[in-house]
């Protein structure tokens, strides 16, 4: 192989001048997305409570309600109420207000499904619901409501509206439990035999335990 004397200069003086050539300042670290970035996950708890315990028969509602407003995201699924065998079912059920709730009726008979506010007897709706037919209906207000059917006086429900995802019924033992709820300050309502209990409560990143009596 044949080198030219200034070929062999050329390489000789590259490799000297990058030997030379003094290093740069080390690589700034990246630095941890600020508070609030869109990277940022919001803290949320669990709570993890005991609210006196149902009466043989009877439920004990817990509704858990932020105390200053908030924006929750809509239902993923549409509660239902059906009819069979002359039988609301179930015969507690808890709906989103202001989100849609389908009353079905699956017997052989012909039922009406009659629906008015506990608190203020304000009727909500009246429809008939022929068989395999269905009914749906955006509760507009909180609270109770009674169900019931004219045609079959025997049939009765109750349906609890509540304008946050956070409501439920307690076990047997009164025990419950919310979970992924976001971090701050909110109001537990126990609605147990005719009582409505409240206590405030503060969530933080964690579990929280609470007991109302």
């Amino acid at each position: 192989m044949r080198f030219t004397f200034g070929a062999v200069f050329c390489c000789a003086w590259l490799a000297s001048t990058a030997c030379s050539k003094p290093a740069g300042p080390p690589p700034t670290a990246a630095m941890p997305p600020a508070a609030g970035s869109a990277t940022t996950l919001p803290a949320s708890g669990r709570i993890v409570g005991k609210a006196p315990a149902p009466n043989p028969g009877a439920s004990v509602v817990v509704v858990l309600d932020p105390k200053a407003p908030r924006q929750f995201p809509e239902q993923s699924e549409k509660p239902v109420m059906d009819q069979v065998g002359q039988t609301f079912g179930p015969e507690l059920l808890i709906v989103r207000t202001g989100q849609p709730v389908e009353f079905r009726n699956s017997d052989d008979t012909l039922h009406n499904v009659h629906v008015s506010h506990e608190e203020t007897r304000e009727p909500a709706f009246n429809v008939a619901i022929p068989t395999g037919g269905s009914y749906t209906y955006t509760f507009p207000r909180d609270g109770f409501y009674r169900v019931g059917c004219d045609i079959h006086p025997a049939m009765a429900a109750s349906i609890f509206a509540a304008s946050t995802p956070f409501a439920t019924v307690a076990e047997r033992d009164g025990s419950f439990a919310f979970v992924d709820v976001p971090a701050g300050a909110w109001t537990v309502t126990v609605y147990a035999s005719g009582r409505k209990l409240q206590r405030d409560v503060e969530v933080n990143d964690g579990a929280t335990q609470i007991t109302i009596e």
